[in-house]
């Protein structure tokens, strides 16, 4: 063993190691080297593909409409799936509606195959991740493929574009009513429709789904909106107005157990169709209808009209006084009258008016039951005693002056005033006509005493002027003669007649008193007397006249000689006398016991000069009138 220096310590190496195989460590040193060689040659390899690849489109790279781009730069892909018919060209999409069918290209619908963002998809797979990530993609594309899908672009704008077209074409309606007009008797009606309108926004979508799902073949339901109208249809309404214009009108009559004493009456259909009334009606659920229905106006004033045909007056009994029992006698009975009740008829018009079957109107009535009625007595009414009596003369009268007097006078005997009534004078005279009674006899018309119906009946009326005006009752209305006439001035002297004629002149009394006013005439023909006699219960009036006062009288004219084709040569009639005008003033003053009540009542009479007058033959030289 050498020698070692000294100052160093030795470790003996292990006896293994002495005694190991140099060559392990020698194989253990190539091997370690060979795998840094295959690294390296790896790394080399891998990118010298990545240099070799670094502009083209990775192999794996699924095919694009049948054109395999993978190993292509993005030019070359460019040009080859630009020769490809693409998604745009091939997809049909059929819209629906019903039966009614559209189909449109993709194209046409703005879907568009964008190629150089397909290319690009393409082209970037393998190459989004990190250095190591997109050598195992690019790998893992080498051994399973890898799937890009074609990039569509899809105009919206074009899309609805069209389905705003199509549907304003062939589908989209207004929602319209039903309507009905009325014009001359015709009815014309036009039927609702309802409302369609294509829902775009929907409609596109259900297409957009289609264009994602890469869908060629599509059928796709238009979403179309739908609107009722409010007023679906106005079949009702126009049947209804077919039946109120019936040609048979409405018939308006009296029943039978009435007693139809006139009509019928007819509303025809072209007084009706202006009676209706066509009204919309709009219900909170959004529907509508027309109403249909009828006016009363014009039927109420039609009744109203005839109303003043129909209502009877009723007639209070009539009585005598019999100064004996001081009883009252019934003469002639009392009459109940009618009354048209206008709004009980007017509730079955309308049912008249829509009726198939029954187009009559029985019209209602009311019944009138007089105030004075057969049972009445007089203390009831308080006619218990004679309160005024009056009586003028008519000698000298013609016949049928006379006959007239006793035909007037007729109507006034038995009548009853109930208190506070007027009594007039025309009112109970009624009609003075040849039918009534009455006869032909001289009459007073503007300046001339001329033959007429009824000449006389004044003779009544100032009697019962004469007995109102002693009564103390009230006078409202009187006029005297325009002349003054002998018959009317016996015992009375002048102012003290009242004329009239019906209907424009009258006379009128009130009674004012709390009782009723029982009037009894008496005619005497023998004497020439015409009497009225007041009954009732006496209020303790007492009557003072005053005059008559004349004043400012005139002598009268010449005498007038009028031709009558009727006569003949040298015949003459004197049909009125001579008489001078004047102006006449009565004064009445009524007292109430001691009270006075009227305080010196004037009545004044204005008469004209009259002057004789004869009837002569056509050649009479005397003719002046």
């Amino acid at each position: 063993m050498a020698q070692q220096p000294p100052g160093y310590y030795v470790n003996p190496r292990p006896e293994n190691v002495e005694r190991g195989n140099p060559w392990i460590l020698r194989l253990i040193l190539l091997g370690s080297t060979g795998v840094m060689l295959l690294i390296f040659s790896l790394i080399a390899l891998v990118a010298g593909y990545q240099f070799m690849t670094q502009d083209q489109i990775y192999p794996g790279v699924s095919p694009i409409y049948g054109s395999d781009i993978s190993g292509m730069t993005r030019h070359e892909a460019i040009a080859a799936l630009s020769e490809q018919a693409d998604y745009g060209d091939t997809a049909v999409f059929t819209f629906q509606y019903g039966e009614q069918r559209w189909e449109f290209s993709g194209t046409e619908l703005g879907v568009d195959f964008d190629v150089d963002a397909t290319v690009n998809a393409a082209y970037n797979a393998g190459r989004g991740g990190n250095f190591v990530q997109n050598i195992v993609d690019q790998w893992d594309m080498w051994r399973n493929g890898f799937p890009v899908a074609p990039v569509i672009t899809f105009n919206r704008t074009e899309a609805e574009s069209r389905l705003v077209t199509l549907g304003d074409s062939y589908i989209n309606q207004p929602v319209l009513d039903a309507t009905l007009t009325l014009t001359n008797g015709e009815v014309t009606t036009t039927p609702s429709q309802r409302g369609l309108q294509v829902n775009v926004a929907s409609t596109l979508a259900q297409l957009e789904q289609e264009i994602v799902s890469l869908n060629t073949q599509s059928t796709i339901p238009l979403t179309v909106s739908e609107a009722s109208p409010a007023l679906e249809s106005t079949a009702e309404a126009s049947q209804k107005i077919r039946q109120a214009l019936d040609e048979r009108g409405v018939t308006f009559l009296i029943p039978a157990e009435v007693g139809a004493d006139a009509g019928p009456w007819v509303a025809q259909p072209l007084s009706i169709e202006n009676m209706l009334r066509i009204e919309r009606i709009d219900h909170e659920d959004g529907t509508a209808e027309l109403e249909v229905s009828v006016t009363l106006e014009q039927a109420r004033d039609f009744l109203v009209g005839l109303s003043e045909e129909l209502d009877r007056s009723p007639q209070n009994a009539r009585f005598i006084f019999n100064d004996q029992t001081r009883q009252l006698e019934v003469i002639e009975s009392s009459v109940n009258g009618r009354s048209l009740d206008i709004e009980t008829s007017l509730v079955r018009f309308p049912d008249a008016v829509f009726s198939d079957t029954d187009r009559t109107v029985p019209l209602s009535f009311v019944e009138v039951v007089p105030t004075v009625n057969n049972n009445a007595t007089g203390e009831e009414l308080g006619i218990v005693e004679m309160v005024q009596e009056s009586t003028t003369f008519y000698v000298g009268s013609t016949a049928a002056r006379r006959a007239n007097i006793q035909v007037a006078a007729a109507r006034f005997h038995g009548i009853v005033i109930p208190p506070g009534e007027e009594f007039s004078f025309n009112e109970w005279l009624g009609d003075v006509s040849p039918e009534e009674g009455f006869e032909q006899a001289l009459i007073i018309v503007g300046n001339q005493t001329i033959t007429g119906v009824g000449g006389g009946v004044c003779q009544v009326s100032s009697t019962v002027f004469q007995a109102a005006f002693y009564g103390g009752f009230p006078i409202l209305e009187r006029y005297p003669h325009g002349y003054r006439v002998g018959y009317y001035e016996v015992g009375e002297g002048p102012g003290m007649d009242a004329t009239v004629y019906s209907p424009v002149v009258d006379f009128r009394f009130l009674n004012d008193t709390p009782y009723h006013l029982l009037l009894e005439t008496y005619v005497r023909p023998a004497s020439s007397e015409i009497t009225f006699r007041f009954y009732s219960t006496s209020m303790g009036r007492r009557v003072v006249k005053e005059g008559p006062i004349i004043r400012n009288q005139e002598a009268p004219p010449p005498p007038i000689y009028r031709a009558n084709p009727n006569f003949a040569p040298g015949q003459v009639e004197q049909v009125d006398y001579a008489v001078g005008g004047a102006e006449v003033f009565v004064y009445r003053t009524v007292y109430q016991g001691d009270e006075v009540v009227v305080d010196r009542e004037e009545f004044y009479s204005r008469y004209i000069p009259w002057p004789a007058q004869f009837q002569v033959s056509p050649d009479d030289s005397r003719i002046n009138g």
